[in-house]
């Protein structure tokens, strides 16, 4: 007898019902080739949905991953069944490829998930109301289980070789619409409610922490073990039970684990671990480090060393032990000695000094204001030198935000450290020189994003896991890096290490709180007068032209009259002034870019006797205008072949360029540079640079005046230093933060995916007002709320940046939880789901069409004006009549012509302007 086989009564289910009743038998053999089986009939469960349903539509790939995932099956499921099938998969894929052991209740578990499918597709396709609950007394025993001998081994190799064959054949028919649509049966909305058996609290934690410590390595049952009595606990019986004991090699306690609720804080069970870590302290003469967890929130405990805190997940057994070696080992930071031939400078061994002060006290963040040219990363690489050498770290991570800076901070760290390995991710890493398994990472931020989840050990084990590096340090520290990329800091357990060269004084507050410190207080700095006024580096002297115009625009009346003559060769007789938004195009304006070079060449600093410009950068507003600078420059300066160059990303061998550059006798002499050279480019020559573009933030305004600040001996020729260079500044930069101090940062920037979904959620909520109780309204807002359930189901929970906010998304991926839409949840969905959707496959203009008018549909239903979208949908009807001769266009004249009166948007509602969004949104990509 199986439990499956109340599929017997209905004939199409047969192959199900076969490979499940399998499955369920199979567990007498063992629990690997129970959760082989599993997931193997839960394959043929899935396929026959996708071979039968008219519904839905094979994605692209057809593994079992892809067709779960896929957002029409998604749709269709019950919504609380879905982490339980991912369970299954999850299961199975381990016991296929890995040699991880498997407890009986896992395997237990695995079955009663496929079990209650499998109940859903009788209740959904057959309305078959199967209401017995999964019994796992009625499952068959065996005595063998987990002893898994060659011969069964091979055994499983030949089942998966079969199983194989089924799915090609199985493939052929997903393929077949013959076969889909000789089934007759159709999906109806069900008469009643599908009752899914909830697993329960405990079952529900166990599956988030029992893979949790699974994916760190651990194995239940062997090195990680559960219900550990433990003696001396004050009670009557005075003993207690620890939920999990994970151990070393040699049996000692490595760490206790805590485990609570899921709908319960985590901390709670401090006092419970660490009397659990005193128990396995006298019987062991060992302490355990503690951790506590509700299976979505983890603290991680040293109560002999450090504060607690949050972790994303468990250490592996490695990293426990390296952290408990580090603990024993290392040394005192306090008056450490750096090497001389590093970082030598007062300065730089007080930076140090401040540091290693901030590690000794336990704190584990710090910030290094320095300005540019003053040794920031040879501080860096002495710091990493004296915390190897105390014990302190083993891995560590450099972090930049553009790939040059990347390439150069290696460079410097193998100069200094040439016994460190080290490994560019940038670079091929196929490369035995180059290996991820190297000592030191360095990376720009994205690319680290997508390497925690890509770079794997030789065993198919993730290599970047919480607890990899030792110390993150972060090159250019401000607001807007941490705000992008606060995933990476989260995620792994680290020291932390900001530089940066923004003035401590002008750094945005917000910075100050990422590092636990006090605004203006940093852990160190060493200022730009201060490093000039003790000799480290040089001033400037700025030449702020006249070229206002840019900021202010021109006026006739206001000009010489040599300008005078210049205006009436330019313009109409009737232009009697310019604004500045218009003067934009004078950046491209050859006057005005003449003007600029021949300032450069008539009063930048020259080397060679005068006889030769010194190296400059022209800072460009973009590429077209960098393009246009150095046509001009060819064209003025004919006699200097080759000694300018435009130095942007796409320009092939560009790295070249920027050595040839940083070569004091090469060319390029003037590099018209777009967003490369603004920052981390180390060129002592230097002597002139030009803003000929607007900068708003601070800190990369002093990162850009740093490129000139550094000290070159001999330059000028013998005995003649560097004792200065000059700035012109054409575009009012320090005009404006005379007047604007902090400047203004650049804000993160939201993805129209993410900005669709904050819409179309707020346009949900907003619905809910009793003023829009209207069946149409209520069937519009159920089309929404269907949409974005379906988003969040969409998200692919493997990516490590999501299993941060499991907690988030399996709390919305519940469909009655979007029954109500509070504010809190509106926050919740903003912060922590909207990031995560999918990106939204369709044009993108189309999209940008679609966000306009949900702006308006938001507005107009909180009474909000909407005068300023509502022209631009205005003007984009202007355009498509432009073209109205298209036949897509001509089909839409009608309400092209329409949303142009007034009449419609003083009458217009909700569903006039999704009529219009409906209409016009594929139209744009004729515009």
């Amino acid at each position: 007898m199986s439990q499956f086989d109340f599929l017997k009564a209905y004939p199409y289910f047969d192959a199900v019902r076969a490979v499940c009743a399998e499955a369920e038998a199979s567990i007498a053999v063992s629990n690997a080739t129970c959760a082989l089986q599993s997931r193997r009939a839960l394959e043929v469960a899935v396929k026959w949905m996708y071979r039968y349903d008219k519904g839905l539509t094979v994605p692209y790939q057809d593994n079992l991953s892809s067709l779960i995932h896929d957002v029409q099956f998604k749709r269709l499921i019950d919504s609380r069944l879905f982490p339980r099938i991912k369970f299954v998969v999850s299961l199975g894929n381990m016991a296929a490829h890995t040699a991880k052991s498997m407890r009986r209740d896992e395997t237990e578990l695995s079955l009663k998930n496929l079990y209650d499918f499998v109940r859903w597709l009788a209740f959904t396709y057959a309305k078959a109301s199967h209401r017995v609950v999964f019994d796992a007394a009625l499952l068959p025993d065996g005595a063998a289980l987990e002893k898994r001998t060659l011969a069964m081994q091979k055994a499983l190799e030949q089942k998966e070789a079969a199983w194989a064959a089924e799915r090609d054949a199985l493939k052929n028919e997903l393929r077949s619409a013959q076969e889909r649509a000789a089934f007759a049966t159709v999906r109806e909305t069900p008469h009643e409610a599908f009752d899914c058996d909830d697993i329960s609290e405990f079952k529900t934690r166990k599956i988030y922490i029992d893979h949790a410590l699974k994916m760190a390595g651990w194995e239940i049952g062997t090195n990680c073990l559960e219900e550990v009595e433990v003696a001396g606990m004050p009670n009557p019986s005075g003993k207690g039970f620890a939920d999990y004991v994970l151990y070393a090699d040699n049996g000692d306690p490595l760490a206790v684990v805590e485990a609570k609720r899921t709908s319960v804080d985590p901390q709670v069970g401090k006092v419970q671990a660490k009397l659990y870590a005193d128990g396995l302290e006298r019987k062991h003469g060992v302490r355990p480090l503690m951790y506590t967890t509700n299976g979505f929130t983890t603290y991680f405990h040293d109560d002999e060393q450090a504060n607690e805190r949050t972790v994303f997940g468990f250490f592996t057994k490695d990293e426990l032990d390296a952290y408990n070696f580090q603990k024993q080992h290392r040394t005192s930071l306090k008056g450490v000695s750096p090497r001389d031939e590093i970082a030598g400078r007062v300065y730089q061994k007080k930076a140090i000094q401040a540091v290693c002060d901030n590690l000794q006290k336990g704190q584990r963040k710090s910030l290094l204001v320095m300005a540019t040219g003053s040794g920031k990363t040879r501080t860096a690489i002495s710091l990493v030198e004296v915390l190897q050498r105390h014990g302190w770290i083993k891995n560590i991570l450099f972090l930049a935000d553009r790939r040059e800076l990347v390439k150069q901070a290696k460079k410097n760290f193998a100069a200094l450290l040439p016994n460190l390995s080290m490994c560019n991710l940038l670079e091929k890493t196929d490369d035995k020189d180059n290996n991820p398994l190297s000592r030191m990472i360095f990376s720009t931020y994205p690319t680290m994003m997508n390497a925690i989840d890509s770079t794997k050990r030789k065993d198919g084990s993730p290599l970047f896991t919480c607890g990899h590096f030792d110390l993150v340090i972060v090159d250019e520290s401000h607001r807007s890096i941490y705000k992008k990329y606060q995933d990476i800091f989260t995620y792994f357990d680290s020291y932390l290490l900001g530089l940066t060269a923004t003035p401590k004084s002008d750094i945005d507050k917000n910075t100050y709180s990422i590092f636990d410190i006090e605004d203006d207080v940093p852990t160190f700095a060493y200022e730009l007068g201060e490093a000039i006024d003790e000799g480290h580096l040089v001033p400037y002297r700025s030449v702020e032209t006249s070229l206002k115009f840019l900021e202010q625009g021109i006026h006739y009346d206001e000009l010489s009259p040599e300008e005078q003559e210049h205006w009436e060769e330019t313009f109409d007789e009737e232009v009697t002034e310019v604004s500045s938004e218009e003067l934009n195009k004078f950046l491209f304006n050859d006057n005005t870019v003449d003007r600029v070079l021949q300032d450069l060449m008539e009063k930048g600093i020259k080397v060679r006797g005068g006889d030769r410009i010194g190296k400059t950068i022209i800072f460009a507003a973009n590429t077209k205008h960098a393009e246009f600078i150095l046509r001009r420059f060819n064209t003025l300066f004919p006699e200097y072949p080759g000694q300018a160059a435009c130095i942007y990303n796409g320009i092939k061998y560009v790295d070249g360029v920027i050595e040839d550059l940083g070569e004091k006798e090469k060319n390029p002499r003037i590099a018209i540079s777009v967003d490369m050279l603004d920052t981390g480019i180390d060129i002592p020559e230097l002597v002139n640079l030009v803003f000929f573009k607007r900068v708003r933030s601070k800190a990369k305004f002093w990162q850009m005046i740093g490129r000139g600040t550094r000290l070159c001996e001999n330059l000028f020729g013998g005995g003649q230093d560097k004792e200065a260079f000059v700035i012109f500044d054409y575009c009012g930069n320090f005009e404006y933060f005379r007047a604007n101090k902090n400047g203004k940062e650049a804000k993160a920037v939201k993805s129209l995916s993410e900005n669709l979904f904050n819409i179309r959620a707020r346009i949900a909520q907003e619905l809910q007002h009793a003023d829009h109780q209207t069946d149409a309204l209520a069937a519009y807002r159920t089309s929404l709320v269907d949409a974005l359930h379906a988003a969040v189901c969409e998200i692919d929970e493997s990516r490590f940046y999501s299993r941060m906010r499991i907690e988030f998304i399996h709390r919305y991926n519940q469909k009655k939880r979007w029954q109500t839409i509070s504010d809190e949840m509106l926050r919740e969905l903003e912060r922590q789901i909207a990031p995560l959707v999918p990106a939204i496959e369709d044009e993108e203009l189309a999209k940008r069409f679609d966000y306009l008018m949900y702006t308006i549909e938001y507005a107009a239903l909180r009474g909000e004006p909407v005068s300023r979208p509502r022209m631009k949908v205005q003007t984009t009807a202007e355009n498509l009549q432009k073209i109205g001769n298209l036949p897509q266009v001509k089909q839409q004249a009608e309400l092209i012509a329409e949303v142009q009166t007034d009449a419609f948007w003083k009458a217009a509602d909700t569903f006039d302007y999704e009529r219009v969004r409906l209409a016009l949104r594929d139209l744009l990509h004729f515009v």
